[in-house]
């Protein structure tokens, strides 16, 4: 994201350089020239004008944190329980059932749809990145199949590519226009986007992904005798990609996204695409029955939470320091958690505010899906705790880790925008899926064993 544009995204209540009185140098804070084997420096004198703003505490208080990010985190909320719902009922469908595939392709798919709206300004490089990252994620999902030794013929290999791509081009393309209008929508009303932009987005960004994979997979399911009609169709949208490129690079930050912003992304897939393997292989077992609703909510949750985290710190270090030079507070790449968690810093302060949103959040998801569905994901309270527990700590890492990326980013002069969320989110997949699973696994074995406690009770000779 080009600096410029990212320093316009000026939370409520944070004051500027000049309103402080502080140098317009700083204000400006000119990138300095970087140097041949590192990122940029400045002088000792500049360095030490930059510490000045980290003395004042921004007048944002943990309450308006917590009243700007928590309705738009329960409207996401609200929004993964129903693509968890929907999840649970395609996973019954004839194409889900005889495709596997298709199952390992949503964890990266719906992954994919937050990392395009949160580092692409233009739904032309948008369509250009979701085609191809699309069938990248199509061909993970093969080879993570073939490593299982999954029977994959050429219709089910050609119906995965297609589904894919069209899935990953309609959802990024349809929801980077609804992520431009939030951010507007939010400056407009005096809301910091980076706060509500994220949870509004995802509310809705699941279930369209969920419904476009299960729709397009279904149609070309219908037709799958047709021999030409899935080549075609991969071909075409592979066909159009320089199209989009061409007519992007007009604008010079797009280019440079276009440029440097594929890694990220796609290794963001690749680290989804084994929580998608996790989730196709757990769903036809008995013992994870209930997996497919808590799915998305788990990993959105994560992921939600730790996106606004990191954007916050981006928008933070944009606000007040250069790129390459952390300030004085952020000096030490691996903070202490308990400093981390526990200080009087204003990312210290949002990362507790969030943190303390995961068991209230999770147990309205729980009662939320309870109602839609008739009745609870599982009867045991065991599984609520650990459930709860595992939510707890999948967003507890994926905090610290946001801290730890995006020092680790801003010291290469890099955007964190750009290159941690993917990273963030694809992980947060990944850990909310595994944990999801150890939660299913460890309450089968705790019940199987007081099942088997209470019949040896049972057999026991009285005395």
């Amino acid at each position: 994201m080009d600096r410029t544009e990212t320093r316009q995204r000026r939370p409520r209540g944070w004051s500027t350089p000049e309103e402080q009185g502080l140098p317009l140098s700083l204000s400006t804070a000119r990138p300095p020239a970087a140097s041949g084997d590192g990122p940029p420096e400045v002088p000792e004198s500049q360095e030490a004008a930059l510490q000045a703003p980290e003395a004042e505490h921004s007048r944002e208080s943990a309450l308006s944190i917590g009243l700007q990010v928590v309705v738009p985190f329960l409207l996401a909320g609200l929004g993964l329980s129903w693509a968890g719902v929907l999840l649970n009922y395609f996973q019954h469908w004839p194409v889900f059932t005889e495709v596997k595939g298709l199952l390992t392709l949503v964890p990266p798919l719906v992954g994919l749809k937050g990392n395009l709206e949160m580092t692409l300004a233009s739904r032309l490089s948008t369509a250009a990145q979701a085609t191809v990252v699309g069938l990248l994620a199509a061909v993970a999902a093969l080879l993570l199949g073939a490593a299982s030794r999954e029977d994959l013929d050429l219709a089910k290999v050609q119906l995965l590519c297609a589904s894919s791509v069209i899935t990953a081009f309609l959802a990024a393309f349809a929801l980077g226009v609804l992520m431009v209008c939030i951010v507007i929508g939010a400056r407009r009303l005096g809301v910091n986007p980076d706060n509500v932009a994220t949870p509004i987005a995802a509310s809705l960004g699941d279930l369209v992904t969920l419904s476009i994979l299960a729709l397009v997979s279904s149609f070309f399911y219908r037709y799958k005798d047709s021999r030409y009609l899935t080549p075609l169709v991969c071909i075409g949208f592979m066909a159009l990609t320089p199209l989009w490129v061409v007519i992007a690079k007009q604008s010079a930050p797009i280019l440079k996204i276009l440029k440097f912003g594929w890694l990220p992304i796609i290794l963001a897939m690749v680290i989804s695409s084994f929580g998608g393997l996790i989730l196709s292989r757990s769903l036809s077992k008995p013992l994870y029955k209930g997996m497919a609703v808590l799915t998305p909510v788990i990993c959105g949750v994560g992921g939600n939470l730790v996106a606004i985290q990191t954007s916050r710190i981006s928008t933070f270090l944009h606000m007040w320091s250069t790129p390459g030079v952390l300030p004085v507070c952020m000096k030490t790449f691996w903070p202490h958690p308990c400093s981390m968690f526990c200080s009087s810093e204003i990312n210290s302060m949002s990362a507790r505010v969030l943190l303390f949103l995961v068991v209230p959040g999770h147990l309205v998801f729980l009662c939320t899906i309870y109602l839609v569905e008739g009745q609870p994901v599982t009867s045991s309270r065991t599984f609520v705790a650990l459930y709860l527990l595992a939510g707890l700590a999948q967003v507890a890492v994926l905090l610290y880790l946001a801290e730890v990326t995006v020092r680790l980013t801003w010291h290469q002069a890099l955007d964190p925008d750009n290159h941690c969320i993917p990273y963030l989110t694809g992980l947060g997949d990944l850990l909310g899926t595994g944990l999801l699973a150890l939660c299913f696994l460890a309450d089968g074995l705790l019940r199987g064993g007081a099942e088997l406690e209470g019949l040896s009770e049972l057999a026991s000779p009285p005395p």
